[in-house]
């Protein structure tokens, strides 16, 4: 019912944090004792790029850098240097005079001469550029860090900036353990005519509950103003801020379409952009759906191929049998939750599969994925797989959320992607969604009608982005991608009037039976 969450790829970094959090490795970080001297770079005038009319007190701002911990974002990857920063936005640009907001960044220290800012973006949408800049030395050569000041920021809406926030963590608990929007999808499932119905009105009902959630603990106003459009345009302003006459930018997954989007608003102001792993910028929400439905249930088949070849597997027999066996046991979950180490908390079916779904994004944690399979299979053991879908939820140990994201997509979303089509279509979308991908899909459909009954309504056409005049942009694109199908890539490279694309000829292929992806 709505698009898969698009966390950016997660490299080693990723992986190192669910082998440490089940003991496997460890990992300590020192921290900063004070936030860091600015780099040359950060010492450059103001930019003297064009600044819209009406906005100039925000474009002129500084950016009061000051130690991490004061802000309480103090984690650090190793003996990094950081320091962070808060700016004030406007939470209307079309009222410049009136609500403003604020965004938070966190600036990791070049450990060379400075020759610029990197601003990056992890995806999502609802991803922390904060959370992702932790991570930098594991994403970035030695090279880059040392010639660049990398800056993650939290787009508005999100993590350390103004953000939305709707349920409680004990709320967030129980609503990912399976809410009643999976029960009203699972009705839909071989329904027909009033019990279709029924199960549409039971899933906006829900939304609207959750609606007015958000709306009771979120800033006023918020709600309706966390579009892509206006995250770029907080983003040409903190290129100002820092000091930089054009934007230096990396963005992953969701992070493509802002980075598009900032390219197509701006594109004077474009410096060295890379899109990595692109959003394809004229489909609708269910297209998308649609195309991450089969690109998922594509990425199981590789991992169940790649998990039969070993010799710790516990799917037996062929691909189609090692498949149904999962879908197996993500329905045994349905009725019968697995005990974990924490008796409170059963690994239920939304659990589950929010664990398997997430490892597909990293061929390189399917160990990891295996080793929680055969606990769960054969052990009656949930705990790793428990795990892993806390983990890409960002729960911590104490029970809390260190982010927004699960709370943040839908709202960003249902502002970027309008209501298209009606009932009748909604229920022929879903079954071809459950088509492509039998293990996912009775559990993605229903995008439209999700934002509808949110009831923020989209202004944003779904168009082809050209971001005409702007400097070269590359586009990454990696073949056998789960989330971010190689076409996307494609397309936008094709559509950008200075795109190049560069291709990852991912080492992990589906079987040749295997669903084709969009």
């Amino acid at each position: 019912m709505n698009l898969l969450k698009l966390p950016g790829r997660r490299t080693l970094a990723a992986l190192t944090a669910v082998l440490a959090a089940a003991g496997l490795v460890a990992c300590d970080s020192p921290l900063p004792s004070s936030a860091p001297e600015p780099s040359p770079a950060s010492r450059a005038t103001t930019s003297t790029a064009t600044v819209p009319a009406g906005l100039e007190e925000f474009y002129s701002q500084d950016a009061d850098w000051y130690p991490c911990a004061d802000a309480g974002m103090d984690k650090v990857d190793g003996d990094a240097n950081y320091s962070c920063a808060y700016v004030t936005a406007p939470l209307d640009y079309d009222d410049p005079d009136g609500q403003t907001i604020e965004l938070a960044m966190k600036r990791r220290a070049a450990t060379g001469d400075a020759i610029g800012t990197l601003f990056i973006n992890p995806g999502g949408p609802g991803g922390s550029g904060v959370e992702l800049v932790e991570s930098a030395k594991g994403y970035f050569s030695d090279d880059l860090i040392a010639s660049y000041d990398v800056v993650g920021f939290d787009p508005r809406g999100v993590g350390n900036s103004t953000a939305i926030d709707c349920l409680t963590d004990a709320e967030l608990d129980e609503d990912r353990s399976g809410s009643e929007i999976a029960q009203a999808t699972a009705d839909a499932d071989g329904a027909d005519g009033d019990d279709a119905a029924a199960a549409q009105k039971e899933i906006a009902e829900y939304v609207q509950w959750y609606e007015g959630k958000c709306e009771a603990n979120t800033a006023a106003g918020l709600l309706d103003h966390v579009d892509t459009v206006s995250a770029a345009r907080d983003l040409d302003m903190l290129r100002a801020v820092v000091g930089e006459e054009v934007l230096t930018y990396l963005g992953y997954s969701y992070g493509t379409y802002l980075g598009a989007t900032y390219a197509e608003l701006f594109p004077g102001n474009v410096g060295r952009m890379v899109l990595d792993g692109a959003i394809e910028p004229t489909l609708s929400a269910g297209e998308m759906t649609l195309g991450q439905a089969a690109g998922f249930e594509s990425a199981l088949r590789t991992y169940v191929a790649d998990c039969q070849s070993g010799d710790k597997c516990p799917l037996h027999g062929d691909v189609d049998a090692g498949v149904a066996q999962i879908q197996d046991f993500l329905e045994v979950t349905k009725g019968a939750p697995i005990p974990t180490s924490d008796p409170d908390r059963p690994l239920t079916y939304s659990l589950a599969e929010s664990a398997i779904l997430g490892i597909m994004y990293q061929s390189e944690s399917w160990s990891v994925l295996s080793e929680g399979l055969d606990q769960a299979m054969n052990q009656d053991d949930g705990s790793l797989l428990l795990l892993i879908a806390d983990l890409f939820a960002s729960r911590e140990d104490d029970g809390s959320y260190s982010g927004n994201g699960d709370e943040a997509i839908n709202a960003i979303n249902c502002l970027d992607y309008p209501v298209s089509g009606d009932a009748d279509s909604w229920e022929v979308e879903r079954e071809q969604i459950q088509e492509a991908s039998p293990t996912f899909g009775a559990d993605l459909g229903y995008s439209d009608l999700y934002c509808q009954a949110w009831g923020h309504e989209s202004t944003r056409e779904r168009a082809a982005i050209h971001a005409t005049g702007a400097a070269p942009i590359l586009v990454i694109g990696t073949t056998g991608d789960p989330a971010t199908p190689y076409a996307w890539s494609q397309s936008l490279a094709e559509q950008l009037d200075d795109g190049h694309l560069v291709t990852w000829e991912a080492t992990d292929t589906p079987p040749t039976d295997a669903p084709a992806s969009a």
